[in-house]
């Protein structure tokens, strides 16, 4: 493990705490004695994410939408950093209902920054996305080069940089994004209509079903295991370095790896525990709305202005996140 600043003995709010990346960031926070606070609404966290430390004496879970700005202020009272992870996710969803997507990515993100301003949030650090990068070709993603958005999940996120900048030009309060690549790793949702790759893929295999790959797998990510992202939440949050106030980082590997290598790399993990999986068909279907064909990403301004170092990469993480998946999900 590689020895980063950590938040420590602090008072935070993590909105999204029972979603994926919210509560592994709860669980890693209580461990350097930072009293945690959870508001969710559970339309996508939880409940079983938080059981891991739910009776921990230094948590407390708010029951709350961001949606509604007396639920945020409520959460923010008191607090020291804020570490937004809440959103609703997938761009898939954000094409059948973007109304929805709107109100919880621009709305809820805006009655964020309004409770943490008013409560004097010492940092506001929050989750940006690569689906920002939008139409643009460039390789590596830079972060001050985008495109335009294919979606509205990444028009929302866009309008969160926006916002985001705005309010620490004229209110003075420190932001800071996190563009998350393809995030993956324990407690990641394996089910429902719009769950990501890895844990539907991984599910699927260990139940002995083909996944179907949309395009002809050559479509490339920059997979991020989840350590990496706590990594980056914990650097933002703790830099002294008055530059990185207002910016925006890519948070990934810096390598790219097709959905064909992903599949195989999925089951070279998974067949020591159950042979027949190796023999699993996969399938290939039509390009899905709102992709786009490769992601990668430069992380050279994050390893220049905060010291970041990823700790894991594909092949480390995925065998982490298939051992976990095997051993507490399986049927």
């Amino acid at each position: 493990m590689n020895d980063y600043p950590r938040i420590r003995n602090k008072r935070i709010l993590v909105t999204g705490g029972a979603g994926f990346i919210g509560s592994n960031l709860c669980n890693d926070l209580l461990r350097f004695d930072n009293e945690v606070i959870c508001l969710d609404n559970f339309s996508t966290g939880r409940e079983e994410n938080l059981q891991d430390f739910s009776k921990h004496k230094n948590f407390r879970l708010i029951y709350g939408d961001i949606r509604n700005p007396e639920d945020c202020r409520k959460a923010s009272a008191g607090v020291e950093y804020i570490l937004h992870q809440a959103a609703l996710g997938s761009v898939p969803r954000s094409i059948n209902d973007p109304v929805t997507t709107n109100a919880n990515n621009i709305d809820g993100f805006l009655n964020m920054l309004v409770a943490a301003r008013d409560a004097k949030i010492k940092r506001f650090v929050y989750a940006a996305s690569s689906s920002t990068y939008g139409d643009s070709t460039n390789l590596p993603k830079v972060e001050d080069i985008i495109g335009k958005p294919l979606s509205p999940y990444a028009v929302t996120k866009y309008v969160n940089e926006l916002y985001a900048r705005v309010f620490q030009l004229n209110y003075g309060l420190d932001t800071i994004g996190l563009r998350y690549f393809n995030v993956y790793g324990r407690c990641q949702d394996p089910n429902g209509a719009y769950a990501a790759v890895i844990p539907k893929f991984t599910m699927m295999l260990m139940a002995h079903e083909s996944p179907v790959i949309h395009g002809d797998g050559t479509h490339s990510r920059d997979f991020t295991y989840i350590d990496n992202v706590i990594q980056m939440n914990h650097l933002a949050a703790t830099s002294t370095n008055p530059e990185v106030v207002g910016q925006v980082f890519n948070t990934a590997v810096g390598e790219r790896n097709d959905l064909n290598m992903l599949v195989k790399y999925l089951k070279k993990y998974l067949v020591p525990y159950d042979h027949a999986i190796g023999d699993v068909e996969i399938k290939y279907g039509p390009d899905r709305l709102g992709d786009i064909p490769h992601s990668l990403a430069s992380i050279e301004k994050a390893e220049k202005m905060l010291g970041y170092k990823p700790e894991v990469n594909l092949e480390n993480g995925l065998k982490q996140a298939v051992d976990w998946y095997w051993l507490n999900l399986k049927k």
